[in-house]
């Protein structure tokens, strides 16, 4: 029933449209004209967006050219079917009388003209549909680039930064009130001097807090960033296409993989990396684009399907289609597709719900309730990738399965992560000597454990960085507890040995490993010059010399009471503190 009625509707105007173009000889020329300049416009677009893919504004004002490069088309076709439509109303049909008689009177001009207006409709609505996504990814890089200025404040400036460019833009003002950790004559000493004026500038409170405030030196800070950052990547860029990189080679813009960062993503990559710079052909061809593979379409880049099906159907209802019938006579295929896709949208929206929620996002470490552990590799609409820690296998699992499964995640909202080194000594040594060694190897191992880029991996209140007049590497940010490190148990009495534990948190889940083994190294070579033994097992009767082994021991005593004079013994032997 619902395909018999929409097999009538608006029969008589479609109708029309093809009596009239079959009534006149200029009419179906003018209507080969449009089709056939549409054509070339679009050729030529196709010509013209290749050509501005190889420009520079294309990489350094990468919205605008996008902007530029979806208005030309609609605009010259727009012209062009505004021209005819003028051209065949003014000109040709003027002459003629081109009156259709059917049930009802129907004007040559309108029709045509309908016909045209349909065309131009069209042609604006796929304007409109890519345009406003443009303008909104504008404004969310927009927003973005307000991050990054806001996280080079905080870091008192980018290491790529041309100069002192941070004191060249604010001014540090003293606070009115020195902070406890300063007595008030080395206070007002440091004040006198530029030196003491930076190491106060950098100096944080016990609680991580920086003290004193910044006053603008321009008009407008954030605009003169922006500048110098545009200067870097304008370097970059160059350095790119002159050869001026670790290839060796010139890097060709518009290439296939992409060998040049746009600026957005240039800015991506540095926000990534905790803003180092970026070094030309660092990346493989194509690195920016791998990476985001498998993710699935934003709401922006939807929208102008959304925004066309729209146009198409404002256009189908204005020449007297019922949308009713139409979906009536459509539904039944929709049922039948989504019974058929019931599992790819289930994923599709756990993807949404787990994105949504950041129950977990790449680079995270996550254990499944099946006991897999291993970092989030990349989550797709489909399936989300599991890479284990020593990239020995990768667990591939419907995504779907994961809105409901019990998930420990390791990283989110975790900024102290326990790493315990176990150790058992002599029962020739005495115990508080041991804490306080221990605490000297955890005190130690605070400011000697660094990764590669030389930021420490143990968590502390202050960063030792700032004690040598240095910007903190991070690690005395983000703890909203109290710590006191490190922490030093003895644990018990065990058949052969003292067993003790040595604590200190640590900045992530991986960084624990690393802590570990260089806590020992530290371990060891403090045993070994405080003469603190650790003995082998002793199954059998003790058959050693054991009041020799005292005499040994105790040469060293004095030594080791002066390390308990310096370090303590952490909260050992000084009354009843709060349980593990």
């Amino acid at each position: 029933m619902a395909e018999e009625e929409l097999s009538q509707i608006s029969v008589g105007e479609f109708e029309t449209v093809s009596q009239l173009l079959a009534s006149s000889e200029a009419l179906q020329m003018a209507f080969l004209v449009m089709i056939v300049g549409i054509i070339g416009i679009v050729i030529g677009y196709t010509k013209f967006s290749s050509w501005v893919g190889t420009r520079k504004i294309y990489y350094s004002r990468p919205h605008l050219s996008r902007f530029v490069r979806r208005a030309v088309l609609p605009f010259f076709a727009i012209a062009l079917i505004t021209a005819i439509n003028v051209h065949i109303q003014t000109g040709v049909l003027l002459g003629e009388d081109l009156t259709i008689v059917g049930d009802e009177h129907v004007s040559a001009e309108e029709t045509f003209a309908k016909i045209l207006n349909t065309f131009n409709i069209l042609v604006i609505g796929y304007t409109i549909s890519h345009l406003v996504p443009i303008a909104l990814t504008k404004r969310d890089k927009s927003s973005l680039e307000k991050e990054d200025f806001d996280g080079w404040f905080e870091l008192r400036g980018f290491i790529d930064d041309d100069g002192d460019l941070f004191h060249k833009l604010y001014k540090w003002v003293p606070p009115k009130i020195r902070p406890d950790e300063i007595d008030e004559a080395e206070f007002e000493e440091k004040l006198k001097t530029p030196e003491g004026q930076e190491y106060l500038e950098n100096f944080r409170t016990i609680k991580g807090n920086p003290i004193g405030g910044y006053e603008k030196l321009v008009d407008e800070p954030f605009e003169e960033w922006k500048k110098s950052e545009r200067t870097k990547y304008g370097k970059y860029f160059e350095n790119c296409v002159s050869g001026n990189n670790q290839s060796g080679r010139k890097l060709r813009p518009g290439a296939k993989p992409d060998e040049i960062f746009p600026i957005d993503v240039w800015r991506e990559e540095k926000r990534t990396h905790g803003f180092e710079p970026i070094i030309p052909s660092h990346r493989p061809p194509g690195y920016a684009k791998k990476k985001r593979e498998g993710i699935p379409k934003s709401a922006k880049q939807i929208l102008p399907i959304g925004i066309f099906i729209a146009t198409i159907l404002g256009v189908v209802a204005w020449w007297g289609v019922d949308l009713i019938v139409l979906a009536t006579a459509t539904g039944g295929l929709a049922i039948g597709l989504g019974l058929a896709l019931q599992e790819t949208m289930q994923n599709y929206f756990a993807y949404i719900f787990i994105r949504k929620d950041k129950i977990f996002v790449e680079g995270e470490r996550v254990k499944l309730d099946t006991g897999y552990n291993g970092y989030v590799h990349k989550i797709t609409p489909r399936v989300t990738y599991v890479r284990d820690a020593l990239n020995e296998s990768m667990a591939i699992i419907p995504t779907r399965q994961l809105v409901s499964a019990q998930i420990v995640n390791y990283t989110q909202g975790v900024k102290m992560v326990p790493a315990v080194v176990d150790v058992g000594v002599s029962y020739l040594n005495d115990p508080k000597q041991v804490s306080a060694i221990l605490v000297k190897v955890g005190k130690r191992a605070m400011k000697e454990v660094v990764d590669s880029k030389g930021r420490h991996l143990i968590r502390q209140r202050r960063c030792p960085y700032l004690e040598k007049n240095k910007p903190s590497c991070g690690c005395d940010k983000d703890i909203h507890v109290d710590i006191n490190q490190p922490v030093v148990r003895f644990n018990q009495f065990n058949d052969s040995a003292l067993d003790f534990s040595l604590w200190v948190y640590v900045r992530d889940y991986g960084a624990q490993f690393k802590t570990k083994t260089d806590l020992r190294i530290i371990m060891y070579e403090e045993f070994k010059r405080y003469d603190i033994r650790i003995p082998w097992p002793i199954r059998t009767v003790y058959q050693g010399d054991e009041k020799r082994e005292q005499e040994e021991i105790d040469k060293l005593t004095e030594e080791r009471e002066r390390v308990i004079d310096e370090f303590g013994t952490g909260d050992i032997g000084r009354g009843s503190g709060e349980d593990e």
